[in-house]
């Protein structure tokens, strides 16, 4: 029986360094700040509130859009995060955010604007019960969990960051490039078994 092959690890930045990760963590990414998230939302929230009262009848129809697609307008932030300096990252390949996420990501708060379009007087006791039901149930996720990760990030793996934790991290910032140790050339080599391409390093005669 062939011996299991080793699990690769990455440094990662953290406050005092770099430390190494273990690929079997969730994430490397620490929880960040519930206030910038909240102050976030809150943000976004009253932008979509805006959203509806301007925009007369087509006001609901807009505010969902908004809610939905927000966090994959600038690279994972949306106009609320972008202010309050976090970040949303597609976990998979630690990259940013794309609409693809920010639908999946945000769909409960989506469907809470949904419930408020129904006919009143059933419209407003369904938006306000839906706001206190599944915007209740997502914050005691958030808070719950070790790294701060909702339902909507589940369905959507994603995971809201510390903005200043993802500029410090090169692999983020460059997906799928990794980078090149002093002192060697990187080139081409075969591919390793799970399929990804492994890279060799020759150092310079």
């Amino acid at each position: 029986m062939s011996p299991k092959p080793l699990m690769s690890a990455q440094p990662v930045a953290s406050a005092t360094g770099l430390r190494v990760v273990s690929a079997d963590e969730k994430s490397p990414y620490p929880k960040a700040s519930l206030i910038l998230r909240g102050l976030a939302r809150l943000v976004d929230v009253a932008i979509a509130w805006g959203c509806y009262l301007v925009a007369g009848r087509a006001g609901f129809v807009i505010a969902v859009l908004y809610i939905l697609l927000a966090d994959g307008l600038s690279q994972g932030q949306s106009p609320g995060k972008k202010i309050f300096g976090v970040k949303v990252l597609y976990l998979p390949t630690r990259t940013a955010a794309r609409f693809r996420e920010s639908v999946l990501r945000n769909a409960p708060f989506g469907l809470i604007v949904l419930l408020g379009m129904m006919p009143r007087p059933l419209g407003p006791v369904a938006f306000w019960s839906g706001a206190v039901v599944i915007a209740g149930i997502e914050a005691w996720k958030v808070y719950r969990d070790p790294l701060g990760i909702r339902l909507g990030d589940i369905w959507a793996e994603t995971q809201v960051i510390d903005g200043k934790v993802a500029a410090g991290a090169p692999e983020i910032a460059d997906a799928g490039q990794p980078a090149q140790e002093p002192g060697g050339t990187m080139s081409t080599s075969r591919f390793a078994p799970d399929g990804r391409k492994r890279l060799a390093h020759r150092p310079h005669l």
